[in-house]
């Protein structure tokens, strides 16, 4: 199993999305994606080769003394690798993990928040939809929105139901999103708190 990881990047910070935004949050990010979406806020994490790895008892120890108990695996594609023994050094000091994926990758490690976020680059696995305590769906064309219904389909009823728009595209489809909203029972607003905040 996995002791090493390709790491670019782990900092404290504040979840800015979905269901947890608001909360302290000690995000690890690992180096790795083929699902290529275009309009990606962190390409230069996509070349597993451009990360150093970065053993997870060193991650354990960082996760330690950022104190958050609210630990996010994120990418990259954190789900491309093996991550039960990281998991599990983070369980072994209290922390809850979460994890953000695009669900093309079978998860091997037990999280405790899934957030499954599905691309049109690649097509997720089956498990994902059963897997997935949000869905949140990306807005970047006005044919996302049909697309977020089709993938609400699939989902478990317990999935929450997220809809963000593109940074880049906020204000072009702002309103379309508050009127999908309002018209589709179930669905709620992620913004990307984060970038208004101007935090990592």
């Amino acid at each position: 199993m996995a002791q090493e990881l390709p790491i670019m990047e782990s900092f404290l910070t504040i979840q800015g999305e979905g269901y947890h935004s608001g909360k302290p949050a000690f995000f690890i990010r690992t180096g790795g994606c083929d699902v290529g979406c275009s309009w990606c806020d962190v390409k230069e994490s996509w070349d597993a080769e451009n990360h150093p790895l970065q053993n997870i008892t060193s991650l354990q120890k960082l996760s330690l003394e950022n104190e958050s108990e609210w630990v996010v695996l994120t990418g990259g594609e954190p789900a491309m690798y093996k991550l039960t023994p990281l998991v599990r050094k983070l369980k072994d000091i209290n922390r809850s993990v979460a994890i953000e994926t695009s669900g093309c990758y079978a998860l091997d490690a037990s999280v405790d928040w899934y957030t499954f976020s599905p691309k049109k680059f690649k097509k997720p696995c089956a498990e994902a939809y059963d897997k997935a305590d949000e869905l949140k769906i990306v807005i970047y064309h006005k044919s996302d929105f049909r697309w977020a219904l089709k993938h609400a389909e699939k989902v478990s009823p317990k999935c929450l139901l997220y809809i963000q728009p593109e940074w880049s595209k906020k204000e072009e489809l702002m309103a379309e999103i508050v009127d999908f909203v309002k018209s589709n029972k179930g669905w709620r607003i992620s913004l990307q708190t984060h970038k208004f905040m101007n935090i990592p």
